[in-house]
């Protein structure tokens, strides 16, 4: 393979325009209006038809250029052919050319594991609500999440016909997040973002101990971190075990890379080893800035409700 001959910034390249091409296949699953739904658990957690698609592409890739990584996706599908329609070949230019951070460029494939969520806010897709939904490919060393990408397929689709749809993020840690602006919530105003689906009485109770001057209820997790580093919110409080190392592995990394926190309730980090249980089980808090405030603010009774990992 061309380029970097780092493995962390080939994989990461790579990742980047598998990403895309997944965005593509859920914007292309949505226009087709077959849907193709499942419950899984029940009616907050769906599968559809992009989701397999999107992470049968994704870990066939991946898996075709890297075959020495372990890849963990959500979803449970059964070992079966994939399409070379589905495959994407090509790495991000631009990644390649940057140089890695001198602590990851001696790793080898084998030492990697990637978490894929290839359709994270899928209730929120099947109801239209469109800026919600991303798709999330993150890179663990060592069980830290040291890199991720974040494809928006929907990002621009409020602007209408003709407006030019989806955009990546990414980052690895000690190089840098590309992709976006980073801002930051104005002066000490403490904005909340939580869930939309999958609230409680722990939820709620935790969010209110934050003592926010605004509570947003949106679904993804990668859709609330993104909130976190473009300054539309200042703390994901999310006082529940529904979270999974997919959802979060991606998102950690790139709020990682600009200074900013992602723990459980408790302020542990999470593990993302191989053979750690998928399940955030002690909820997750994730924020820009601050972040001993709110882990101080958290209430004993959510903590007695959630189990530290």
């Amino acid at each position: 393979m061309s380029g970097n001959p780092v493995v962390v910034m080939r994989l990461v390249a790579s990742a980047y325009k598998v990403a895309e091409k997944a965005g593509s296949i859920v914007r292309k699953v949505l226009h087709s209006g077959e849907l193709g739904i499942v419950e899984k658990t029940g009616a907050n957690d769906l599968q559809t038809l992009a989701d397999r698609l999107a992470q049968k592409s994704i870990c066939a890739s991946l898996s075709r250029n890297f075959p020495n990584i372990t890849i963990i996706g959500e979803e449970d599908l059964p070992a079966e052919k994939v399409e070379e329609d589905l495959i994407e070949k090509g790495q991000e230019e631009e990644i390649l050319q940057k140089i890695c951070p001198e602590e990851f460029q001696a790793l080898k494939e084998e030492e990697l594991v990637v978490w894929v969520d290839p359709l994270d806010g899928t209730k929120e897709y099947t109801e239209g609500l469109l800026d919600n939904v991303t798709v999330l490919i993150g890179i663990a060393y060592g069980g830290r999440a040291i890199a991720g990408v974040i494809n928006q397929p929907f990002y621009n689709y409020q602007l209408g016909p003709g407006a030019t749809l989806g955009r990546t993020l990414w980052a690895v840690l000690g190089l840098g997040a590309f992709g976006f602006q980073l801002q930051e919530v104005p002066g000490d105003r403490r904005i909340v973002t939580t869930t939309r689906s999958h609230s409680n009485k722990v939820v709620t109770e935790c969010v209110d101990a934050m003592e926010p001057h605004e509570v947003i209820k949106v679904g993804g997790a990668g859709n609330k971190i993104i909130q976190l580093i473009e300054g539309k919110a200042s703390a994901y409080v999310f006082a529940s075990p529904g979270c999974k190392k997919w959802d979060t592995c991606a998102p950690e990394a790139i709020l990682h890379a600009v200074g900013g926190k992602l723990t459980d309730m408790y302020g542990n980090a999470y593990c993302y080893n191989a053979d750690v249980k998928h399940m955030n089980s002690a909820g997750v808090l994730a924020t820009l800035r601050n972040h001993e405030y709110y882990v101080s603010r958290v209430p004993p009774t959510v903590r007695q409700a959630l189990k530290s990992d």
